[in-house]
């Protein structure tokens, strides 16, 4: 099977754009509004599939998540939304389901086909942006974000991520991709908005820097941190008041195995360990960490239990280092309450 690729110091091979459309069929389209600092990511593709979700945050905000269940009626979805905008942002995926029914696809009930769009939100409310608006802007960037479709896309300050912040960085849109030796590719989407910090304490080096490839976030070697346990235990800790304020890393995992909905369940939860290696602490109360999968079904072929093990692997490593790359791809913006990567990098040199 001829594949775009190319190796990396023979640990990992990635695919040519290193982004989840690096998956056959996957497409992503991004929205934002500077004024607000806000934004909206849909991941679609030409062909209906099959979809799961994972929810281990403490403080999800979702739609459409419990069809997803392998008990379900609907096997197969149209589109997938991650936002900004917290409950608001929900009404993203209204708009792509108007666009879906214009092009009149979703499933097929009578003469009429429904779109299924799952959802899922962070917050984004307290950024910097303006948030005296009346009339609720994520229908209208929802459609944006849908129309705006392709394989090719940006990280960082974009999408879902342009508001998204951590523990003390910008937060951001990233994305990556695996191929593995059998030629079946495995990406990742993610908007990094987490109460948690994506760097080590002191260091202002990644998590995820074990898992990078080609210095796709910068190359910096990993650093232990200062200190591990204060900030975020009592006596130490001086953000009590500010948890609510961010929080979520919702992301997209996905491969063009044809996988089942029981299947991809499992690709799921182990995405999320690519959520613990990345970002500390993850998971928490505050957070609604959430992760989707989903099967393109373009390469068809006997599924062993080996297949589900690498691929949800090879989804928990894409997942880290998509994190990294969102909060390093980070650009300023007008009002920010918090520095990107690169800024705090380059005062450090």
């Amino acid at each position: 099977m001829a594949v775009d690729v190319y190796r990396y110091e023979n640990i990992m091979i990635i695919g040519k754009k290193n982004l989840i459309t690096d998956v056959k069929g996957i497409l992503v389209g991004n929205s934002h509004d500077d004024e607000v600092k806000t934004g909206v990511s849909v991941l679609t593709s030409d062909e209906r599939f099959a979809a799961s979700v994972s929810v281990l945050g403490g403080a999800p905000g979702t739609r459409e998540t419990d069809l997803l269940e392998s008990d379900k009626l609907v096997n197969k979805v149209d589109a997938i939304v991650l936002s900004g905008g917290s409950a608001f942002g929900l009404d993203a995926a209204s708009g792509v389901v108007e666009c879906l029914k214009n092009k009149k696809k979703g499933y097929e009930v009578g003469n009429l086909n429904v779109p299924i769009v799952p959802a899922a939100i962070l917050f984004d409310l307290i950024n910097g942006g303006n948030d005296d608006w009346h009339n609720n802007l994520y229908k209208n960037l929802g459609k944006s974000a849908y129309n705006n479709k392709g394989v090719d896309f940006k990280l960082g300050t974009f999408g879902a991520g342009h508001g998204a912040t951590t523990s003390n960085l910008k937060g951001g849109l990233g994305s990556a991709s695996i191929v593995l030796s059998n030629g079946v590719t495995v990406g990742a989407l993610v908007a990094v908005n987490p109460s948690g910090s994506v760097v080590t304490e002191g260091t202002n080096s990644f998590w995820a820097s074990p898992y990078e490839a080609n210095k796709e976030f910068g190359g910096k070697s990993f650093e232990f941190p200062n200190k591990i346990f204060s900030e975020y235990f009592r006596g130490d800790d001086n953000r009590k008041d500010s948890f609510s304020i961010k929080n979520t890393t919702i992301a997209i995992v996905a491969t063009d195995l044809d996988l089942s909905k029981v299947e991809l369940r499992r690709v799921s939860v182990a995405a999320h360990d690519g959520i613990s290696r990345a970002i500390v602490p993850s998971h928490t109360p505050y957070d609604g960490d959430l992760v989707f999968s989903v099967s393109t079904a373009r390469i068809k072929t006997k599924i062993e239990q080996s297949d589900i093990y690498n691929i949800g692997h090879a989804a928990s490593i894409c997942l880290s280092r998509a994190i990294a790359r969102g909060v390093y791809e980070a650009t300023p913006s007008k009002n920010d309450t918090l520095p990107t990567w690169k800024e705090v990098e380059n005062k450090r040199l």
